[in-house]
């Protein structure tokens, strides 16, 4: 079993919602990799816990232990206070992005994971990265369609 792996992750939104993107770095001993994604119409915290998700499923063994350094309080918080699984036990009933929740449960589920909030923009070097790769994913001119962003129109329809 390999040691701790490392995950910085940010995600950002031009408007909310808007063209949006994340961006994350994961560092295992000497190993470094740097993802990030762009998307036409989306939100800041998708982006912020679509990050998280893709981070967790670029980890190779099941049973991996990773930190997750991250400047959302939204997932952050909803994780280590419990809240998502209070959301889970309701099916997610009058709550956003159920569909990343529910992704997120499934790979959080596969690993042993602790979040670490940190102040964004405050000069941590991992996380600087990871802002600007989720700006530049989605300044770039090919950028995704976020099949599960639904309007405030349109989720107050669903409740």
């Amino acid at each position: 079993m390999p040691g701790e792996i490392t995950i910085y992750t940010d995600g950002a939104a031009s408007g909310n919602p808007g063209p949006g993107g994340y961006g994350v770095v994961l560092i295992s001993g000497k190993h470094r990799l740097e993802k990030s994604e762009g998307f036409r119409l989306t939100t800041n915290n998708r982006m912020e816990l679509l990050a998280v998700i893709t981070a967790l499923e670029a980890l190779k063994i099941q049973g991996s232990r990773a930190v997750v350094y991250t400047d959302s309080k939204y997932v952050a918080d909803a994780v280590e206070k419990g809240w998502v699984f209070q959301w889970e036990s309701k099916a997610f009933r009058k709550k956003k992005n159920p569909d990343l929740w529910i992704r997120f449960l499934k790979v959080y589920r596969r690993h042993n994971v602790r979040f670490v909030w940190i102040k964004g923009h405050s000069n941590n070097t991992e996380n600087e990265v990871c802002d600007r790769l989720a700006v530049k994913a989605y300044s770039n001119a090919s950028l995704l369609e976020d099949t599960g962003y639904k309007s405030e129109s349109e989720e107050n329809k669903l409740l």
